[in-house]
């Protein structure tokens, strides 16, 4: 038990300072957040308490609005600031591969699974709604990569339905703070020991990463080979 209160203990400082930082950074590009958020809780724990006086029981509506305006602003915060993270984020080479990091349980994986030379890059995630392949860079291009990634897997997922998705603004195409919501409305049409077996499959195919050749010549000074990796 001791251990437990402990352990509570040293988290909640952690969390804390997780907030603090998570603010700071929303507050770089949202610098109304705390004047928001704020005035969520003002407005909402005067609603309820105003209601308190006028059927006499404002302690127990006081208490209740303190609560709802915490959980209010907790709300508007977490919202902004997760849009506040999107506007960062967008843009920039990667940004879909984060996102798909965060999609929930359930969903592998694996980022950069087809890139070219002008750096438009697809992700791929395997779930219970089966593949889909995530692109990002120039459309144009981006299509092309996903049409060769999809005739790739055809050899080793026949029975998988695959999705694909490219995110950006433009017609037919998904905004990156809408990734994760739009995989998520997917139907489920695999069983969890089919999803185990595709990623058997996938990843016996290997990716952009396993597939890169190693470079020929002497180890430069001071690089270690990884674990399990064997020199030619």
């Amino acid at each position: 038990m001791a251990r437990k209160e402990n352990a509570d203990t040293a988290a909640n400082p952690g969390r804390l300072k997780q907030i603090a930082l998570t603010y700071k950074m929303t507050r770089r590009a949202d610098s109304k957040v705390g004047l928001v958020v704020a005035g969520v809780g003002i407005v909402t724990f005067g609603v309820f308490l105003a209601i308190g006086f006028l059927i006499g029981h404002p302690i127990y509506l006081g208490i209740l609005g303190f609560i709802l305006a915490f959980l209010a602003m907790a709300i508007i915060f977490g919202r902004r600031a997760e849009r506040a993270a999107f506007g960062q984020m967008e843009g920039q080479p990667g940004a879909a591969a984060a996102v798909l990091e965060n999609v929930g349980r359930g969903w592998t994986t694996t980022p950069a699974v087809a890139m070219n030379r002008n750096q438009d890059v697809v992700h791929r995630a395997v779930g219970k709604a089966g593949i889909v392949l995530v692109g990002e860079g120039n459309p144009n291009r981006v299509k092309t990569l996903l049409a060769a990634e999809k005739k790739r897997m055809a050899r080793i997922v026949v029975d998988v339905p695959v999705h694909d998705i490219i995110v950006g603004d433009g017609e037919g195409q998904v905004p990156l703070k809408k990734v994760r919501t739009t995989m998520l409305k997917l139907p489920r049409v695999l069983a969890g020991p089919q999803v185990t077996a595709a990623n058997d499959r996938l990843r016996a195919m290997g990716d952009l990463m396993s597939n890169m050749p190693l470079p020929k010549g002497p180890m430069p000074k001071g690089m270690r080979m990884p674990r399990g990796g064997k020199m030619r």
